[in-house]
Protein backbone atom coordinates (compact mmCIF):
# COMPACT_ATOMS: atom_id res chain seq x y z
CA UNK A 1 0.00 0.00 0.00
CA UNK A 2 1.23 3.25 -1.58
CA UNK A 3 0.98 6.48 1.23
CA UNK A 4 1.51 9.59 0.45
CA UNK A 5 3.09 11.59 3.17
CA UNK A 6 4.35 14.58 1.33
CA UNK A 7 1.39 17.44 2.05
CA UNK A 8 1.83 20.61 1.81
CA UNK A 9 0.23 23.73 2.87
CA UNK A 10 -0.88 26.85 1.12
CA UNK A 11 1.54 29.45 1.68
CA UNK A 12 -1.55 31.90 2.05
CA UNK A 13 -2.33 30.12 5.63
CA UNK A 14 -1.56 32.41 8.75
CA UNK A 15 -1.16 30.83 12.04
CA UNK A 16 -3.25 31.00 14.46
CA UNK A 17 -1.65 29.48 17.83
CA UNK A 18 0.79 31.73 19.71
CA UNK A 19 3.44 29.73 21.35
CA UNK A 20 3.96 31.01 25.14
CA UNK A 21 4.80 30.27 28.52
CA UNK A 22 3.89 31.78 32.18
CA UNK A 23 6.98 33.59 33.10
CA UNK A 24 5.86 35.26 36.29
CA UNK A 25 2.80 36.03 38.48
CA UNK A 26 2.56 38.98 40.77
CA UNK A 27 0.02 40.34 43.53
CA UNK A 28 0.08 44.08 41.97
CA UNK A 29 -2.28 45.25 44.48
CA UNK A 30 -3.99 43.83 47.77
CA UNK A 31 -5.74 45.55 50.37
CA UNK A 32 -9.00 45.08 52.93
CA UNK A 33 -10.70 47.48 54.51
CA UNK A 34 -12.38 46.77 57.94
CA UNK A 35 -13.97 49.65 58.20
CA UNK A 36 -15.76 49.58 54.82
CA UNK A 37 -17.14 45.44 55.36
CA UNK A 38 -20.37 44.90 54.50
CA UNK A 39 -22.92 44.09 57.09
CA UNK A 40 -24.86 40.67 56.94
CA UNK A 41 -27.62 40.83 53.39
CA UNK A 42 -25.97 44.12 52.35
CA UNK A 43 -25.77 44.29 48.61
CA UNK A 44 -21.99 43.93 47.24
CA UNK A 45 -20.63 44.78 43.60
CA UNK A 46 -17.28 44.10 41.58
CA UNK A 47 -15.81 46.09 39.67
CA UNK A 48 -13.26 44.75 36.84
CA UNK A 49 -10.90 46.37 35.14
CA UNK A 50 -8.14 44.98 32.76
CA UNK A 51 -4.86 46.23 31.90
CA UNK A 52 -2.51 45.07 29.19
CA UNK A 53 1.74 45.87 28.81
CA UNK A 54 4.29 44.66 26.35
CA UNK A 55 8.07 44.61 26.87
CA UNK A 56 9.32 44.22 23.41
CA UNK A 57 13.45 43.61 25.09
CA UNK A 58 12.13 40.51 26.85
CA UNK A 59 9.16 39.30 24.10
CA UNK A 60 6.58 39.41 27.43
CA UNK A 61 2.48 40.31 27.24
CA UNK A 62 2.10 41.37 31.18
CA UNK A 63 -1.95 40.87 31.58
CA UNK A 64 -3.36 42.46 34.99
CA UNK A 65 -7.16 42.30 36.45
CA UNK A 66 -8.17 44.20 39.31
CA UNK A 67 -11.16 43.88 41.62
CA UNK A 68 -12.23 45.96 43.67
CA UNK A 69 -15.28 44.65 45.74
CA UNK A 70 -17.60 47.54 47.17
CA UNK A 71 -20.74 48.02 49.09
CA UNK A 72 -22.91 50.77 49.75
CA UNK A 73 -20.27 53.23 47.32
CA UNK A 74 -17.49 52.14 49.59
CA UNK A 75 -14.65 49.70 48.74
CA UNK A 76 -13.78 46.87 51.43
CA UNK A 77 -11.74 44.82 49.34
CA UNK A 78 -9.01 45.11 46.23
CA UNK A 79 -7.08 42.54 44.51
CA UNK A 80 -5.22 43.22 41.23
CA UNK A 81 -2.98 40.17 39.98
CA UNK A 82 -0.92 39.94 36.81
CA UNK A 83 0.62 37.68 34.68
CA UNK A 84 3.45 37.82 32.68
CA UNK A 85 3.82 35.56 29.21
CA UNK A 86 6.85 35.01 27.67
CA UNK A 87 5.76 34.81 23.92
CA UNK A 88 7.93 32.13 21.43
CA UNK A 89 10.29 34.12 19.41
CA UNK A 90 9.12 33.56 16.17
CA UNK A 91 5.24 33.84 17.72
CA UNK A 92 6.23 37.55 18.61
CA UNK A 93 7.78 38.81 15.33
CA UNK A 94 4.58 37.47 13.37
CA UNK A 95 2.77 40.08 15.80
CA UNK A 96 5.35 42.53 14.94
CA UNK A 97 4.74 45.02 12.01
CA UNK A 98 6.69 45.21 9.06
CA UNK A 99 8.82 48.26 10.44
CA UNK A 100 9.03 46.46 13.73
CA UNK A 101 7.39 49.87 15.18
CA UNK A 102 3.89 47.86 16.70
CA UNK A 103 2.73 45.03 18.18
CA UNK A 104 -0.72 43.12 17.12
CA UNK A 105 -1.78 41.25 20.19
CA UNK A 106 -5.24 39.09 18.69
CA UNK A 107 -8.44 39.07 20.34
CA UNK A 108 -8.14 35.36 20.89
CA UNK A 109 -4.84 35.83 22.45
CA UNK A 110 -5.91 37.98 25.03
CA UNK A 111 -8.88 36.30 26.16
CA UNK A 112 -7.13 33.57 26.31
CA UNK A 113 -3.85 35.14 28.53
CA UNK A 114 -6.95 36.95 30.68
CA UNK A 115 -8.63 33.69 31.36
CA UNK A 116 -5.85 32.67 33.21
CA UNK A 117 -4.75 35.86 34.84
CA UNK A 118 -8.77 35.60 36.07
CA UNK A 119 -8.03 32.53 37.47
CA UNK A 120 -4.50 32.96 38.87
CA UNK A 121 -5.91 36.40 40.46
CA UNK A 122 -8.25 33.97 42.28
CA UNK A 123 -6.23 32.05 43.56
CA UNK A 124 -4.10 35.00 44.70
CA UNK A 125 -7.51 36.23 46.90
CA UNK A 126 -8.49 33.38 48.81
CA UNK A 127 -4.52 33.11 49.67
CA UNK A 128 -4.53 36.13 50.78
CA UNK A 129 -7.61 36.08 52.97
CA UNK A 130 -7.54 32.60 54.40
CA UNK A 131 -8.84 32.61 57.71
CA UNK A 132 -9.80 35.45 57.58
CA UNK A 133 -13.33 37.33 57.65
CA UNK A 134 -13.11 38.35 53.64
CA UNK A 135 -12.28 34.84 52.61
CA UNK A 136 -16.33 34.23 51.93
CA UNK A 137 -15.79 36.98 49.49
CA UNK A 138 -15.32 35.34 46.12
CA UNK A 139 -14.43 35.94 41.98
CA UNK A 140 -17.00 35.32 39.97
CA UNK A 141 -16.77 33.67 36.54
CA UNK A 142 -15.90 36.01 33.86
CA UNK A 143 -16.64 36.25 30.38
CA UNK A 144 -13.81 37.75 29.00
CA UNK A 145 -15.16 37.18 25.73
CA UNK A 146 -18.04 40.22 26.58
CA UNK A 147 -14.93 42.59 27.99
CA UNK A 148 -11.67 41.94 25.17
CA UNK A 149 -13.05 42.65 21.94
CA UNK A 150 -10.73 43.77 19.53
CA UNK A 151 -7.36 43.34 19.12
CA UNK A 152 -4.73 45.44 21.02
CA UNK A 153 -1.91 47.41 19.04
CA UNK A 154 1.20 48.32 21.18
CA UNK A 155 3.27 50.73 19.84
CA UNK A 156 7.30 50.89 20.20
CA UNK A 157 9.26 54.35 20.51
CA UNK A 158 11.83 54.28 17.87
CA UNK A 159 12.51 57.98 17.87
CA UNK A 160 15.52 57.40 20.60
CA UNK A 161 17.19 54.46 18.46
Amino acid sequence: MNQNTNQTEPMDIKRTTVGFALAKITTEQFATIDDNLPQQGAEIGIEINFRFSVSENKKMIGVFVNFAFQSEGKQFLIVEGGCHFKIKPEDWTDMLSANQTELTVSTGLLRHLATITVGTTRGILHAKTENTSFNKYHLPTINVTEVIDKDSVFRFNRENM
